[in-house]
C-alpha cells in the first residue's frame, strides 16, 4: 500500500465510529454483568459489587482484548468497519504487530486525560492522527474495499 494514495479518516468519522464500538461493547457487557451481579450491579452502595474481579475482567480487561485483536486481525473494531476505517502501521502501512496494538490502546488513555486534547488533535494534524496514533505509530484511513 503507498502510503501517498490514502485518504485519512477525519474526527467525526472516526467518533461515529467510537460511538458504534462503545454500544457493541455495552450491549455484550451489561447482560453479563448483571447475570454476574444481578440487580446490585450500579449500585455503589452494596458492597457485593466489590467482590472479585468479575467486574474489572468483563468492563476493562475483555474489551481491551478483543480491541487489539481486531486492530490485528482486521485492522479496524466492528464500528471501524462499519465506516469502511482502517488502523495501520503509519510507515509501512501494513497490519499493527502485537506490541503497537498494546500501545496504541493504552495510549487512548493518555489521549483522554487532558480533556480529550488528544483526540481533538486529529482536528488539526495533517494525517489526521491523534496523540494515541503518534505515540503508537499509526494512521486510520478509510478503504472502501471493506
Amino acid at each position: 500500500m503507498h502510503l501517498n494514495d490514502v485518504e485519512y479518516a477525519g474526527f467525526w468519522i472516526r467518533l461515529g465510529a467510537t460511538v458504534v464500538d462503545m454500544i457493541l461493547i455495552t450491549v455484550i457487557t451489561a447482560p453479563v454483568l448483571y447475570l454476574m451481579y444481578g440487580s446490585v450491579y450500579g449500585d455503589a452502595n452494596n458492597p457485593e459489587i466489590y467482590r472479585g474481579m468479575g467486574e474489572v475482567v468483563v468492563s476493562w480487561i475483555a474489551p481491551a482484548i478483543a480491541t487489539i485483536l481486531f486492530w490485528i486481525y482486521r485492522q479496524a473494531t466492528p464500528g471501524k468497519m462499519l465506516f469502511a476505517l482502517k488502523v495501520i502501521d503509519a510507515e509501512t502501512g501494513a497490519t499493527l504487530k502485537l506490541g503497537q496494538a498494546i500501545g496504541r490502546y493504552f495510549a487512548y488513555y493518555i489521549s483522554f486525560l487532558p480533556l480529550g486534547l488528544g483526540v481533538i488533535w486529529i482536528v488539526f494534524d495533517s494525517k489526521k492522527r491523534s496523540w494515541h496514533d503518534k505515540l503508537a505509530n499509526t494512521v486510520v484511513i478509510r478503504d472502501d474495499r471493506l
